[in-house]
């Protein structure tokens, strides 16, 4: 319930402190007094979009401050803990708009994004009126509302889940059949390469190999000849010279003494040792050379269909291992691809199934439920004197979606055998707004969470007429809180609050006030309402038998 409305520098009111109370609150005043005002200034403070310039001339800034009840369980405590805001049973908004044009919110003293005014407004305060397209008027909504009179949320809830499933399900069969598409495109492609790197047989590092190996047998091509020239000549010459000295040199030192041939004999002793060392090294370095010519013909032959190979498939030839792993992987794709895509059609299915048989019950809940709307309405509008109107809750079938396979529409026909037809372009001014009560009054059930605000829905009405829509708002009123924005007398004298909007010229400035009003004040009130600016006794004299009606 909205319990007070503080207003500052917005527009021509200086300041304004409004406390409301349960049941029907009304505001009169004449017009241009600065009642709308009022609802810019609350829409201001929701977050809802309006008017670009609301700071009134000369002030720095306007602020507006709105203080709502909060019994528990109220939808917007939801909306404060996810937003991570305090709450209680007290909730205050509060929102400055600088006069360049930038803007700051509150709830309870945390800052705030209009985002979350705009929740939390939808929790707190419904507005319709004449020209109102926020609610019923709005042929988008109408589908909403019947959901909401008939109490579906379980079923559109299954709806819009077997929806998502089969959403999923159509985008993995879609996927699924264009991959396959691709992959039977390059089939034969595929095919062949895969022979070809299958025959060939690639390893992971084989290219540096062979590379190698090649090097080394083309090396030991050039280099053997002059090796083995090496050895021959240590083999024989070199070794069979030494040899004969050694044994010439041993015969002379076994002749005769001291001949000082020790320790050239030690020498040439060493020196064959050393020669038998180098003779055994080139021999092994002669055996490392020694290789098959026919091997490095078959090594070539392989480096160059690896290199080829990995050419004509653009990748690096140690890549060509794991290149064909890639390929064979998309051909058990292909091979097992269609029985995938069996599966996954019956899954399609199934969830579509699952998502006609939730629609058509969600369909059947709506239908049951629009009949009994219809009824409800036609029995409001007798005491709204429109007794002989026809209102229809019109269902039709639609593209299949997340809200289901149906289209609402709310039709009216204002006068037995009139055709039916939009309720906002068939109905006049007067019988659109009492068509409004109507579905309202049918529409709000036992949620008495928002504060319903009517600005001017008794426009074009007056008399019994403007006396029976005072008297369903009053209806509307008893378990909660409804603010109606009149020019009728008669709607005006059925609340049980009263404010006057009036102007007044302050120092040469027009200014807005609005003022509570009992006794005396709201004879006067009413008496204008009715008589114009003239007050007679006459029309005092009405404005006491409707207030005592």
């Amino acid at each position: 319930m909205l319990r007070a409305l503080d207003i500052r520098d917005i527009l021509i009111i200086d300041h304004l402190e409004l406390n409301f109370q349960p049941g029907l609150n009304v505001l009169t005043g004449e017009t241009g007094a600065g009642k709308s005002i009022l609802l810019d200034s609350l829409g201001f403070v929701l977050g809802w979009r309006g008017r670009a310039e609301l700071v009134r001339q000369g002030a720095a800034q306007g602020e507006v401050l709105a203080e709502f009840d909060l019994a528990k369980g109220h939808p917007a405590h939801a909306i404060l803990e996810e937003a991570g805001l305090p709450g209680g049973e007290t909730l205050i908004l509060r929102r400055v708009n600088t006069a360049e044009g930038r803007k700051t919110a509150w709830v309870n003293d945390r800052r705030c994004s209009g985002e979350v005014l705009r929740a939390l407004s939808e929790t707190l305060v419904e507005l319709h009126g004449q020209h109102d397209d926020r609610g019923l008027l709005n042929p988008r909504g109408h589908m909403a509302l019947l959901d909401q009179y008939a109490n579906v949320q379980g079923l559109l809830a299954a709806v819009r889940v077997a929806w998502t499933g089969a959403a999923k399900a159509r985008k993995t069969v879609g996927a699924t059949r264009a991959a396959l598409d691709a992959v039977r495109a390059e089939e034969e492609f595929l095919r062949h390469a895969v022979g070809e790197l299958d025959k060939l047989d690639p390893q992971p590092g084989e290219d540096d190999a062979l590379d190698t190996r090649r090097r080394q047998m083309q090396a030991a091509e050039r280099i053997r000849g002059d090796i083995t020239r090496a050895h021959s000549l240590l083999s024989d010459g070199a070794e069979g010279a030494m040899g004969e000295a050694q044994r010439w040199l041993e015969g002379v030192a076994s002749q005769q003494n001291d001949t000082g041939l020790e320790e050239p004999l030690a020498a040439l002793s060493r020196a064959m040792i050393e020669l038998g060392d180098a003779q055994d090294g080139v021999e092994r370095v002669l055996g490392y050379l020694e290789f098959n010519p026919g091997e490095l013909e078959d090594c070539e032959e392989r480096l160059f269909a690896i290199r080829g190979l990995a050419r004509k498939h653009d990748v690096q030839a140690d890549e060509l291992a794991g290149y064909a792993e890639t390929l064979r992987s998309k051909l058990a794709a292909l091979d097992a691809g269609d029985q995938d895509l069996a599966d996954q059609e019956a899954a399609l299915k199934a969830a579509e199934a699952a998502y006609t048989q939730a629609a058509e019950q969600l369909s059947a809940a709506r239908r049951e439920s629009a009949a009994a709307l219809d009824q409800a309405v036609m029995a409001e509008l007798a005491p709204l004197k429109m007794e002989r109107a026809v209102f229809e809750t019109r269902i039709s079938s639609c593209a299949p979606g997340p809200e289901g396979i149906d289209a609402v529409a709310f039709t009216v026909a204002t006068n037995p055998g009139a055709p039916a037809g939009a309720l906002n372009k068939i109905a006049s001014g007067g019988e659109l707004s009492r068509f409004l009560l109507a579905l309202k009054v049918c529409l709000r059930g036992e949620d008495v969470s928002k504060t319903l605000i009517f600005d001017e829905i008794d426009r074009g009405v007056g008399g019994a007429t403007a006396d029976a829509v005072g008297r369903r708002l009053r209806s509307l009123a008893a378990s909660g809180q409804v603010l109606v924005v009149t020019h009728s007398p008669q709607v005006a004298a059925l609340g049980g609050h009263h404010w006057q909007v009036r102007k007044q010229v302050v120092d040469g400035m027009t200014l807005s006030q609005v003022v509570p009003l009992a006794d005396t004040a709201r004879v006067d009130e009413l008496a204008r309402m009715v008589s114009g600016d003239t007050i007679t006794e006459e029309a005092r004299a009405a404005a006491r038998a409707l207030l005592a009606g």
